[in-house]
């Protein structure tokens, strides 16, 4: 029983990475044959509508802390800490891979789209190729691993509802403003959000694929040691 128990919630959680690769998929599709011209200009005209120099100097900040060399700082630091005080050598592994893959499978994609970025009312400089957006998919990356091995960690609903809730607020607010600083297309942004999410669903599933066959190999030997010896 046990075992398929373990069994359901894996599938359930390769299922979800595998959505999240095909609506990926189809975002990519779709920016290929620039079908989402509409949607952009819709949505960064919306965006852009708030702005004043009090959100722009807010966008500013959440745009840098989600640049690639302040994760990086962070990812460090808390990697220091936590290792110190939480985390198990896998959750290490699980939180390295997630948060390097990602950047590296930015720089893949990116590479493989070319795609320009906008260039109308900038309110920010940015460089390379937009899709799909790096910032966007580090911010899912980090503070979706460290929501997910606090969460391990954290006893309380209310600490873990505070710690959804501070996750989701970065992640949104970053992607948010890079739409509002004119240097990413909402395609982009939304593409990174279900790239990333994909890779995390991935090694999350992953990690507890890994550690359930480790708890019932461990049930196993206990089982075996447990056991009363026959009689020659």
């Amino acid at each position: 029983m046990r075992q398929r128990k373990i069994e359901h919630h894996l599938s359930r959680a390769f299922l979800l990475s595998l959505l999240f690769a095909v609506l990926f998929g189809l975002m990519a599709y779709l920016v290929h044959k620039s079908l989402v011209h509409s949607f952009d200009q819709h949505v960064i005209s919306f965006v852009q509508g708030f702005e004043t120099p009090q959100i722009t100097a807010l966008m500013k900040f959440l745009s840098w802390i989600g640049s690639g060399t302040i994760v990086l700082i962070l990812a460090i630091i808390s990697l220091l800490v936590f290792r110190k005080i939480l985390m198990h050598r896998s959750e290490v592994i699980l939180y390295v891979s997630v948060v390097l893959g990602s950047a590296i499978l930015n720089q893949i994609l990116k590479s493989l789209f070319h795609r320009s970025r906008p260039s109308l009312h900038r309110l920010a400089n940015a460089t390379g190729f937009s899709f799909p957006s790096g910032h966007s998919m580090e911010a899912v990356a980090f503070y979706g691993i460290l929501a997910f091995i606090l969460w391990r960690h954290t006893p309380t609903s209310w600490g873990r509802g505070l710690l959804i809730f501070f996750s989701t607020l970065m992640i949104l607010g970053i992607g948010i403003s890079r739409i509002y600083l004119g240097v990413h297309y909402p395609s982009d942004v939304l593409g990174g959000y279900l790239c990333s999410i994909c890779w995390l669903a991935l090694s999350i599933w992953h990690y507890q694929r890994s550690k359930d066959k480790e708890a019932s190999a461990l049930d196993e030997e206990k089982t075996k040691l447990g056991s009363p010896k026959s009689s020659i």
